[in-house]
């Protein structure tokens, strides 16, 4: 089959790899009919090559029809329409039936201390192939699927694997009072989705970002905007002049380790992307550093008492963390992987009553399974107004 590989820092390559098969009998094929391109996939294109081998199937976002099913799998058949959510679920551990299903205690990765297996996402996930591809094995079936009704196009669900659930926790982390106000920093594909979120519930969002495109998004569904290149004040000076001097009740940090700014971690990492990949690895284990420019922002930015939800991915070791100005604003920070199946049904309704959330037409791109290389290229560098890009293993160039 062809599918997408990871062949070195900023370099993909759409190669032929054997066709997965049943290798336990609570496994299942999927034939993949979209598979979106993450944000977090930007991490292993960029900074955590290290953690990656020449030739790894990469995606996490991945959805399309049952065409083999194990001898234990009971809760699919062939022909079934699924989504897949991004991390790999037993359904049974403590951790799954208590509604945390990121740290799958069956899947997690031990090794490395880490939670719950994911598709496509390096050695410290378990390294098992991802969903940008045409066909896709997915462990433990039963509980690592998401059955949705059939229709032409796969946009209505798609965002099951990981937009909407991520997005949704963000903002349920978030914990705005109601009636209150959220900042979001980052407006791609999770801080956009986060935006329409927040506003659907009836909150003042306001949207930071420095990309025109994406700001003006989210402006369209009635969000307050701050373009980060056309200010000259500090953002929460910005942000407190228009809450009372306050601050938002609340921020959604939805940009994770690669943040502008922070030249001292953007030259840490960039340097450790360069070394020998058992040297790298120790390094980011003992030392890694990130960038932490929109982090220190969210801390700037929130009221007093209010809380930091935090989406976007980190892997330092080493950050340092204000905590003279945590503790004195008495802030409450929650953060973490999604636990997707835990917010599937909060979220569906959204899904088949209308479209509130916009998510038919969330996509920027759809392109080709083939042509992966130009769309990681497109989306890394934010050009072509490229937000949200999905990949079509059915389609032609």
């Amino acid at each position: 089959m062809k599918a997408v590989t990871w062949q070195g820092r900023r370099k993909v390559a759409v190669e032929t790899v054997p066709d997965p098969r049943i290798e336990a009998p609570t496994d299942a094929i999927i034939e993949v009919t979209s598979s979106g391109i993450c944000g977090s996939d930007l991490h292993l294109y960029e900074v955590m090559g290290a953690y990656m081998s020449s030739g790894d199937v990469l995606g996490h976002e991945a959805m399309g029809r049952v065409v083999e099913t194990g001898s234990d799998v009971t809760d699919l058949k062939r022909g079934d329409r699924v989504v897949i959510p991004f991390q790999i679920t037993c359904g049974d551990c403590y951790m799954c039936r208590t509604g945390l299903t990121s740290q799958c205690e069956t899947t997690q990765v031990r090794k490395y201390g880490c939670g719950a297996a994911l598709f496509g996402y390096s050695k410290l996930y378990g390294q098992v192939p991802g969903g940008q591809a045409e066909f896709l094995r997915v462990p433990y079936a039963d509980a690592t699927h998401i059955t949705v009704p059939d229709g032409p196009d796969d946009a209505r669900f798609l965002y099951l694997s990981d937009v909407l659930p991520t997005a949704w926790q963000a903002v349920e982390y978030a914990a705005v009072p109601d009636g209150g106000s959220v900042t979001v920093l980052g407006l791609g594909p999770i801080g956009d989705m986060a935006c329409r979120i927040a506003a659907q519930r009836g909150l003042r969002v306001i949207g930071v970002d420095r990309v025109p495109e994406r700001l003006a998004r989210v402006a369209e569904r009635g969000v307050e905007v701050i373009d980060l290149d056309a200010v000259d004040e500090p953002i929460g000076d910005i942000i407190r002049g228009w809450t009372d001097g306050r601050g938002t009740d609340s921020v959604i940090d939805a940009v994770g380790m690669e943040a502008h700014g922070s030249p001292f971690a953007s030259a840490a990492q960039r340097s450790a992307a360069f070394l020998p990949d058992i040297v790298a690895q120790r390094v980011m284990d003992t030392a890694g550093v990130d960038r932490l420019a929109a982090l220190n922002s969210a801390i700037d930015i929130v009221r007093r008492g209010g809380t930091i939800s935090v989406s976007g991915v980190y892997g330092g070791m080493l950050d340092p963390l204000p905590m003279r100005v945590l503790f004195d604003k008495q802030i409450q920070v929650r953060m973490g992987q999604a636990n997707v199946r835990r917010w599937v049904d909060d979220i569906m309704p959204l899904l088949q009553n209308g479209d509130p959330l916009g998510v038919e037409t969330f996509a920027t791109h759809r392109l080709p399974l083939s042509n992966a290389a130009q769309a990681y290229d497109i989306f890394q560098h934010k050009s072509d107004g490229a937000v949200k890009i999905v990949l079509d293993p059915t389609a032609t160039s």
